[in-house]
């Protein structure tokens, strides 16, 4: 995206682009509500108040009326991007929202680029850059805690940590270089003892950070829940019960699963895609041997495993032995002894190894979904490490991940240098780096490509 176009006035479809009651379309521009007014047949747009809302028709060059509409009045700078802004609420013909916008077009006005609204509100101040980034997450949210942490971050909760870090910093690296004017006469502004102090305090803040992005990333993108275990274990009954609905096929013949079915479920604000795979065995055939392949493969790439077992035809040696196969670093896994109600007697300490730990083996009957309800908690409790997130700062953003591992890094090297003895000046440009790594964040530190990056993903009309 070019920053010189910066000055033009922009037009997009800021609602889905497809058949609805209403659509909105959206300029921003300091011509805005210029070339709007051009083709508004009612009140006078440029002669009214901020927020307000003016009834009206939209008409071609011919005079003809394209649409009765809607036209809300924006004012710089209150509006979303600080400049003129209309927005037309038209209906939701995608023949009349085109026409609408090709008026515009015709009368000064150009398409948006992907992001270049919320652009905008960040190269005028609206927000921060973090903030922005926010406002996109806030659109793909699909769950009641991806939205809550989509919200905390637009409102300005994480850069506001991130400013009182970065302030910090640059004050110590400002006592640091101004040392360096008075060299000769060996004067010391920034007591070593305390910035250590203050740089290990700040490190620990940055540390909790960077941990958090394991959570983040699993509420943003949602938790690979693999469901697998032998033939005829009951895995798509306990699927279906766990949705609460008929998704995967039912049968007593093994192997009726041959490929992978994908389904999204919500536990307590947390979005799950729970993957049922074909069950592990000899395969018979070459079908079925793609469809083992493919469960191993799943079971690689997952957060959770819940491995399911037949408490009746799967003796403890072997679901131990399964578990030991299955097992890797980060891979949480959880047992569920199905058809309890077959053998009600089955004590679940009889799977326990160094892979399972008891508290991981849920006892259930999918088929009467006897403890399904347990088993969601369970696995909301295992994806959140048990921890209540609500007052947390939470990183969901893997380059703002980057960002606070450099500055981490950044502080690290100017601990050693302290205490290797190295000059000031060391010292100092190592915290300059971190400060500057904390800069990208928030955006006091950006460039064209880095602003290009992050806005291209963004729908058009936001």
């Amino acid at each position: 995206m070019n920053i010189r176009q910066m000055n033009d006035t922009i037009v997009a479809l800021a609602t889905a682009p497809a058949i609805g009651a209403i659509g909105v379309i959206r300029l921003s521009g300091d011509d805005a509500i210029k070339i709007c007014n051009k083709v508004f047949n009612g009140k006078n747009l440029e002669k009214q108040k901020t927020h307000t809302i003016h009834f009206g028709t939209i008409i071609d060059e011919n005079e003809a009326v394209i649409d009765e509409v809607l036209a809300s009045v924006f004012v710089s700078p209150k509006s979303y991007t600080k400049e003129n802004v209309v927005e037309i609420s038209c209906h939701g013909s995608p023949y009349i929202q085109q026409k609408i916008i090709e008026i515009f077009i015709k009368n000064g006005a150009r398409m948006a680029n992907p992001g270049e609204f919320t652009m905008r509100a960040f190269l005028n101040g609206q927000m921060d850059l973090s903030q922005a980034e926010a406002v996109a997450d806030l659109i793909a949210s699909d769950s009641s805690i991806s939205h809550d942490l989509a919200m905390k971050q637009m409102r300005g909760g994480f850069s506001k940590k991130i400013a009182v870090l970065r302030e910090e910093l640059i004050k110590f690296a400002s006592l640091i270089e101004l040392e360096l004017d008075f060299g000769e006469e060996d004067v010391e502004f920034a007591n070593r003892k305390e910035l250590k102090e203050r740089i290990t305090h700040i490190q620990s803040t940055i540390d909790q950070l960077v941990q958090s992005f394991k959570m983040g990333n699993v509420i943003k993108n949602g938790i690979s829940t693999v469901i697998a275990g032998r033939p005829n274990a009951g895995k798509s009954t306990l699927l279906n019960a766990l949705l609460n609905e008929d998704r995967a096929i039912v049968s007593e013949i093994a192997g009726t699963t041959r490929d992978t079915i994908e389904e999204k479920l919500i536990i307590n604000g947390l979005q799950f895609r729970l993957i049922d795979t074909a069950g592990i065995r000899e395969a018979t055939d070459a079908i079925e041997a793609i469809g083992v392949s493919k469960t191993m493969e799943k079971i690689q790439s997952s957060a959770i495993l819940v491995y399911v077992f037949d408490v009746i035809a799967t003796p403890p040696e072997t679901v131990k032995a399964d578990i030991t196969e299955l097992s890797r670093e980060g891979l949480t896994i959880i047992a569920v002894a199905n058809k309890m109600d077959l053998n009600p007697y089955t004590k679940q300490e009889w799977y326990v190894n160094e892979a399972l730990p008891l508290e991981n083996i849920v006892t259930t009957s999918a088929i009467n979904e006897m403890n399904i309800a347990y088993l969601k908690e369970k696995l909301a409790s295992v994806a959140t490490y048990g921890n209540l997130i609500q007052d947390q700062s939470i990183v969901t953003n893997s380059r703002h991940y980057e960002a606070l591992e450099g500055a981490n890094q950044s502080l690290s090297a100017a601990l050693n240098g302290m205490s290797q003895g190295v000059t000031s000046d060391f010292v100092a440009i190592d915290i300059r780096r971190s400060t500057y790594y904390l800069g990208l964040i928030t955006g006091e530190i950006s460039t064209d490509d880095l602003l290009d990056r992050i806005f291209r993903d963004f729908c058009i009309g936001k």
